[in-house]
């Protein structure tokens, strides 16, 4: 079924099916959380928590390749607490949390081996790469803070830390901004930050009307800024205009992880409390509107699409992927 599927006004939404992909060591439970697509490497990666694996998927052909070497345990609940749940690429590597070793990795994706590790100062959540600044930053929210690592010069060397971020109340998601040289995170609740790329000051504080909030996704090119509360809506922010909110749209309750799909601007709602996903089309002027609805499973929160228009959706339960062809 097309997703990009325009529907008349007052229509019943489009309904989806998507189909279970398996992951090596699934079956079980895996707590998923955080999944992107890298360009650069032209793979979805996806950290594989408690399996103590890195998957990566090619979405032309779905071959599957896996880099071990984190943190594994046994097979448990749908957690996501454990071995490695955040991977961001950068400079034709990956940069990969562990949270049972309090560790950020350095990983060669095309060898399959960590090259180098560092401790982090607290438990991590999310580590993005930032190009502009050649830095790696780790949010750590039981120390309500981001910290921020420098990279070596050497391919393999280990990071370093060289800052601390207080992000009092969060920090929750990140997403880097490099054409605005900002990165933004939410407060736990209400409240969505900007911060300066170089100086790493907190510059906005913009309210979003989330009473939980979680997820971050971002239009660079229209300056849109998602933000998904986890009560059941999407909110559209203006980055580029002190954060005014454009728009709000309800969706299935449990709302965590979100993500978009700049080509045929589209922004995808998991709810894993209602286990929907939501398909939302998007407007330049930062508008949504509810175009499909696909059923996906209790605790299906995380979700993310790569270059193809293939969606992917993490069953945590299940301990599998549940994929939307293009």
């Amino acid at each position: 079924m097309i997703l990009g599927m325009m529907l008349a006004a007052g229509a019943r939404l489009a309904a989806l099916h998507p189909e279970p992909f398996a992951l090596p060591g699934g079956g079980q439970p895996i707590g998923f959380d955080d999944m992107q697509f890298a360009p650069a490497l032209h793979r979805l990666v996806v950290p594989a928590g408690r399996t103590g694996t890195i998957v990566l998927i090619d979405p032309d052909s779905h071959a599957v390749t896996t880099i071990g070497g984190f943190s594994a345990t046994p097979a448990g609940g749908r957690g996501h607490g454990e071995g490695t749940t955040s991977a961001d690429a950068g400079h034709g590597l990956l940069f990969a949390i562990d949270r049972t070793a309090k560790t950020v990795d350095v990983v060669d994706p095309d060898a399959g081996t960590i090259l180098s590790k560092a401790p982090l100062g607290d438990s991590p959540d999310y580590v993005r790469f930032v190009a502009s600044t050649g830095e790696l930053w780790v949010t750590e929210p039981e120390g309500d803070r981001i910290e921020v690592f420098s990279l070596g010069k050497q391919r393999g060397d280990a990071p370093k830390s060289v800052a601390t971020i207080a992000v009092t109340g969060g920090p929750e998601s990140l997403v880097v901004d490099g054409a605005r040289g900002r990165a933004y995170a939410n407060l736990w609740s209400g409240t969505t930050l900007a911060i300066d790329l170089k100086t790493r000051v907190i510059v906005a504080r913009w309210q979003n009307g989330c009473t939980g909030s979680r997820g971050l996704a971002l239009d660079a090119a229209h300056g849109h800024l998602f933000v998904a509360c986890s009560e059941g809506k999407a909110v559209v922010l203006d980055a580029g205009n002190g954060g005014v909110v454009l728009d709000t749209a309800p969706a299935g309750a449990g709302i965590d992880i979100i993500a978009f799909d700049s080509g045929p601007a589209r922004l995808y709602v998991p709810g894993a409390k209602a286990a929907t996903l939501t398909v939302f089309a998007v407007s330049e002027s930062g508008k949504l509107s509810a175009l499909a609805q696909a059923p996906t499973t209790e605790g299906a929160h995380c979700v993310a699409v790569d270059d193809r228009h293939g969606v992917w959706i993490c069953d945590p339960a299940g301990g599998r992927l549940l994929h939307l062809h293009p």
